[in-house]
């Protein structure tokens, strides 16, 4: 039994079987992949993979059980190297980070400058995606943290921690009929414009289409994207009303837009930080998850993230 065979196991079931990605992210051959597939097999005299003829179709039982080994084997194997690197009083390396655009622009600029002067020799690599893929970069490795909405916990391969909450505001340029309210803005009100917000599952939009639903509400939304700066440059040119996430607004920044309260319309959101169950975290991991949620003490992670 040896390191290459487990991680062609594993990597088998994330690539949906296809054992030439396998072979890509591995850097080696499809028939070496299978090769090692087989001899673990044999070794432990059980069919792990279900199979139609030479391809690989699933998981059977026992493969079930024994991908779950497989990962913490490999989770551990992780770890020894980084504690090796932290016992040996290594203070360098990379500290990888996934999160969305608007963690990236408007909450984490301040943490990042805050952690390079406290550790200038470890490289801060940010990965920008949906919380999906966020989720999916970290159970896998790819990513030490990831930062995103709630979606993160619903992952049972991952701990994560509330760190702040936030709410959407509704963005206008000058002269807009809603800054003339004198009451709080209704849905209705806000659904008789066209709406520019986010792509379905970035930054709190299910809280969004959550409101309208339920009160019953048609909305016609013009325009989502990614990016609250890209909306926010289409609500200037009249295209629509904005929603965006409270952070991504700043009234000296974004000069002829208006911001409008909306914390009554909508569910407030909560930004989560995760990693992997079971990972070790080098103690840079440590204090840059501080700089972002101070409330976040190093033993009760320790806790959480060794909890089966």
């Amino acid at each position: 039994m040896n390191f290459q065979q487990l991680r062609s196991i594993r990597e088998a079931t994330r690539r949906g079987y296809n054992l030439t990605e396998v072979a890509n992210v591995l850097f080696t051959s499809q028939p070496g992949v299978s090769r090692q597939i087989r001899e673990l097999e044999e070794e432990l005299g059980v069919d792990i993979f279900e199979r139609n003829g030479k391809r690989l179709t699933g998981l059977t039982d026992p493969g079930k059980g024994i991908l779950k080994i497989i990962d913490r084997l490999l989770i551990e194997a992780e770890n020894l190297q980084q504690a090796s690197k932290e016992y040996s009083g290594q203070t360098e390396g990379t500290l990888t980070v996934a999160t969305t655009h608007t963690q990236a622009r408007y909450a984490l600029p301040k943490v990042v400058q805050a952690f390079r002067q406290a550790f200038p020799d470890v490289r801060i690599a940010l990965q920008q995606s949906s919380p999906e893929h966020i989720a999916e970069w970290v159970i896998s490795g790819k990513t030490d943290i990831g930062i995103a909405t709630e979606g993160l916990s619903q992952f049972p391969e991952l701990v994560s921690f509330a760190c702040y909450r936030w709410s959407h505001l509704i963005v206008v340029p000058d002269g807009h009929p809603l800054l003339l309210l004198r009451a709080p803005v209704q849905l209705s009100a806000l659904a008789s414009f066209p709406l520019i917000t986010y792509d379905v599952g970035f930054t709190g939009r299910s809280h969004i289409d959550e409101a309208f639903s339920k009160e019953g509400v048609k909305t016609d939304i013009a325009l989502t994207a990614m990016d609250s700066d890209v909306i926010k440059q289409y609500v200037a040119l009249g295209m629509g009303v904005g929603l965006v996430a409270s952070m991504a607004f700043n009234q000296h920044r974004d000069q002829g837009l208006h911001s409008i309260d909306a914390s009554h319309l909508f569910t407030p959101n909560v930004t989560r930080l995760a990693v992997r169950r079971g990972a070790y975290l080098r103690s840079y991991a440590y204090h840059f998850i501080q700089q972002f949620a101070p409330q976040l003490m190093r033993a009760e992670i320790d806790r959480v993230l060794n909890e089966p």
